[in-house]
């Protein structure tokens, strides 16, 4: 299986097996039953016809795959594919693969190697299979395409010997004013009436060496006056001189990333490739080359087929590497998984769970129409999976002191602590309740007093009563100013008899109830108000430079204090804070003792309101 989710929930097959309105669906549920796919056979791992020519029949009744680049961190967009590839492939008792098509080792790393298998798993997904031939025997599908540079060449050389190939020693320059338009067709480059004999020898020259960087490029022959201009000529390998992550210096030609990508699809035995829509445009040639190879009995048949989809877009994001590195290159953020980034290391950091993420992905559907999903549709599904999960607890953000004056004269001595307690989670009596205690002195927020109350205010001013949250009532009676005129302190009495759960407690109605600490017990901390990272929804919009719509409020920090038991949590431990939404414990910064939490939303969306 590709994924074993802990629970039944969103994409589980035993719980959806077939949801409507997906067309990717449709399609390979008309393939099923066609049995388009059905004589397929495959030897446990990638090849050419001839590797799987004695094999048995694939087990698997699909093949999808997840192919990134790495050349930077998955972001949310990727886990929209990454859901849609693993997902369908485990609903349709398929197998996904993980492929890594690392074909330009300019940008390519191995630090993104293995920040894209981390980020995959943590999604809760896998890329596990069986060998056909030993169902026993589990198979990792996890494939790069630098592993099929060997056979890459060889169908290169194919193709140049049977003609539909040819080296090109123009200029790039030469070959973009030679392509034409949508209104003009290419014209002929001057080195395409080469022999095949000439062009292999000359692509042999290129593997070998002889020509620099730039000099020449293999072009496939197909036609220069197609309507569709990817289809004229296009270049499938070039030289660069570049050591690669996985292949060091055994190469100075590499494939061009539309060549290489359709042979990975049919080597893996790849059935549904799904891109997203800017690739609509290669299809085309995807089709051909498959089409030309299987001609030449490298590539079985049936071969892959590609299908496109609407990419994600979100708004308060940008999603493009290049400007995510340029955010993390200026120090616009602190790194990759800053809790502001949209990468999926930073969303992990803030604090979002996997199954929200997999909720977000199977709400926001799967169709061809290009559209914004706003980014409040992220926050609704994290609280809808924290909400029946997360513990609560109170923390106080802003704190202001409040002492209860008469004290000692309610409870007998100066000293006393009350014991109070709390569900741990109002709807899961079985994590139990949280013990805490009341004293003679408490944090509140600031703003939980008016010494001038607006109308509709319930909270602390003088003369008012509130319910101290499973505590007790106060009635306000003042306050204490600095020299300076800062309020410091509110004062209140407490209310005989009115201790949360205690017969009469009810007895006195009050309209408002407020969250504290106290003072004896509280635990300061560190907690990082975090939102969005730009104030306009499309923040590249119209060709504008996204930096100036950069949000200065994006990241607050306060001193706070949180219950003492919070205090003890683990890292990547998320809760809700009575009042103020829901946190994770910092997995960078949180140590026991010295609490750093991160806010991933707020109760309910508050953004522009």
């Amino acid at each position: 299986m590709n994924h074993a989710p802990k629970k039944p929930g969103p994409g589980d097959a035993s719980a959806e097996p077939h949801r409507p309105g997906n067309f990717l669906r449709g399609i390979i549920e008309r393939d099923l039953e066609a049995g388009t796919y059905a004589g397929r056979r495959h030897a446990g791992s990638p090849g050419d016809a001839a590797h799987h020519a004695g094999a048995p029949l694939d087990a698997a009744k699909i093949r999808t795959r997840f192919p990134p680049e790495p050349n930077g961190y998955l972001h949310v967009g990727h886990a929209k594919s990454i859901c849609l590839n693993f997902g369908l492939a485990r609903d349709y008792g398929g197998v996904c693969h993980l492929r890594f098509d690392d074909t330009n080792p300019e940008k390519e790393e191995q630090e993104y190697v293995d920040a894209i298998v981390d980020a995959v798993k943590w999604l809760g997904f896998d890329w596990q299979g069986r060998d056909p031939a030993h169902p026993e025997t589990p198979v990792e599908h996890l494939y790069y395409a630098s592993d099929y540079f060997d056979f890459m060449y060889r169908a290169a050389e194919a193709l140049v010997t049977a003609g539909f190939a040819y080296v090109d020693e123009q200029s790039a320059e030469q070959m973009r004013a030679t392509r034409g338009d949508f209104n003009t067709p290419g014209t002929d480059s001057p080195f395409r009436s080469r022999t095949p004999a000439e062009n292999l020898a000359r692509f042999r020259a290129m593997r070998d060496g002889q020509l620099a960087d730039g000099a020449a490029v293999l072009r496939a022959r197909i036609d220069m006056a197609s309507p569709n201009i990817n289809l004229r000529d296009p270049a499938i390998y070039r030289i660069k001189r570049a050591t690669h992550h996985n292949t060091g210096d055994t190469w100075c030609i590499y494939p061009m990333y539309t060549y290489a990508h359709p042979i990975e699809d049919a080597l893996e035995g790849i059935t549904h490739s799904i891109c997203t829509l800017e690739f609509e445009d290669q299809r085309p040639f995807y089709d051909w080359l498959l089409d030309t190879l299987c001609t030449l009995g490298l590539l079985a048949q049936p071969r892959p087929h590609q299908h496109e989809f609407a990419r994600l877009n979100l708004t308060y994001v940008v999603t493009s590497k290049r400007k995510l590195k340029q955010l993390v290159d200026e120090g616009h953020v602190d790194g990759w998984d800053d809790p502001r980034m949209p990468t999926l290391v930073g969303l992990r950091r803030r604090g979002y769970t996997p199954d929200s993420i997999q909720l977000f992905c199977e709400r926001i559907g799967v169709s061809k129409d290009y559209s914004w999903i706003d980014y409040a549709t992220l926050d609704a599904a994290l609280r809808d999976d924290l909400e029946g999960k997360a513990p609560r607890a109170m923390a106080v953000l802003d704190p202001l002191k409040l002492k209860l004056t008469n004290w000692a004269e309610v409870f007998g001595s100066a000293d006393h602590l009350e014991p109070c307690h709390a569900p741990a989670h109002p709807h899961l009596p079985e994590l139990g309740s949280r013990e805490f205690t009341l004293g003679p002195e408490v944090w509140i927020e600031r703003d939980d007093f008016a010494e001038q109350p607006p109308k509709g205010f319930f909270r602390l001013f003088p003369g008012n009563k509130v319910r101290l949250k499973y505590g007790v009532v106060v009635e306000c009676s003042g306050c204490e100013k600095d020299a300076d005129g800062r309020i410091v302190a509110v004062l209140a009495t407490v209310v005989p008899d009115t201790k949360s759960g205690t017969p009469g407690a009810d007895a006195v109605k009050v309209k408002g109830t407020i969250t504290w600490v106290g003072v004896h017990e509280a635990v300061p901390a560190e907690l990082r108000l975090y939102d969005r990272l730009f104030t306009e929804a499309q923040p590249d919009a119209g060709g504008r430079d996204f930096l100036t719509v950069l949000n200065p409020d994006s990241r607050r920090v306060a001193a706070g204090y949180v219950e003492a038991s919070v205090g003890r949590v683990m890292p990547e431990s998320r809760l809700q804070f009575e009042r103020h939404g829901y946190f994770v414990a910092d997995s960078k910064a949180h140590r026991t003792g010295q609490p750093v939490f991160n806010r991933i939303t707020g109760l309910k969306d508050s953004w522009g309101k």
